[in-house]
């Protein structure tokens, strides 16, 4: 067996929907039925602005460079994907309206929302986690972005103690906002961020 990174284009994303919020729902451990929650707001995503998505696939074939069909058919064992920030998005107008409330001012908040990439999703198969795989993704996802910064957000955990936050720190993002709420979530979540390149 072996791990290959491959880029989907929106059409592989489409295709391979099932398998990649599959591999999000395990990974957030949500419960089953949320794929069909979440499948038509990822391909809305598909057709924004600067979307650009990758997976880790896993084949039977352990040559160097498998055929490019076997790549796309092969399992997924994890996806990311993201795109360009926008006033017009939803999560945008989340962000801004939390660093308004805590007060950071309007050029701080220009610097950080005039140009960004929005990483959406990273999710790792929870049997495939440990091996490097989110760190290759985001690697991949980011490389050769124009955006001045990258900017996610996720759960809080107690003492940032699991893979997502170890990752995220290793990468060097840093806090925009902590133990922020989004309208219809009862969950905290931190906004984080760091300087493009990677």
């Amino acid at each position: 067996m072996a791990t290959f990174l491959i880029d989907l284009s929106s059409d592989d994303m489409a295709r391979r929907l099932p398998d990649a919020l599959s591999v999000y729902v395990d990974a957030m451990h949500y419960p089953r039925g949320t794929e069909e929650q979440r499948a038509s707001m990822w391909l809305e995503h598909t057709r924004r602005h600067g979307w650009k998505a990758v997976a880790a696939v896993e084949t039977a074939d352990d040559s160097p460079s498998p055929p490019p069909d076997e790549l796309q058919a092969a399992p997924l064992l994890g996806v990311a994907y993201g795109y360009c920030g926008a006033p017009d998005q939803w999560w945008q107008q989340q962000v801004v309206a939390g660093l308004q409330r805590v007060g950071a001012d309007r050029s701080r908040i220009a610097d950080l929302m005039t140009s960004y990439f929005e990483l959406t999703e990273l999710h790792i198969d929870p049997g495939a986690q440990g091996r490097g795989l989110g760190e290759a993704l985001a690697r991949r996802l980011l490389a050769d972005r124009t955006e001045n910064h990258v900017l996610l957000s996720t759960p809080e955990t107690s003492g940032e103690a699991n893979r997502a936050w170890r990752l995220y720190r290793r990468l060097g993002f840093t806090d925009v906002i902590r133990g922020y709420h989004f309208a219809g979530d009862p969950r905290p979540f931190a906004i984080l961020g760091r300087a493009l390149p990677l």
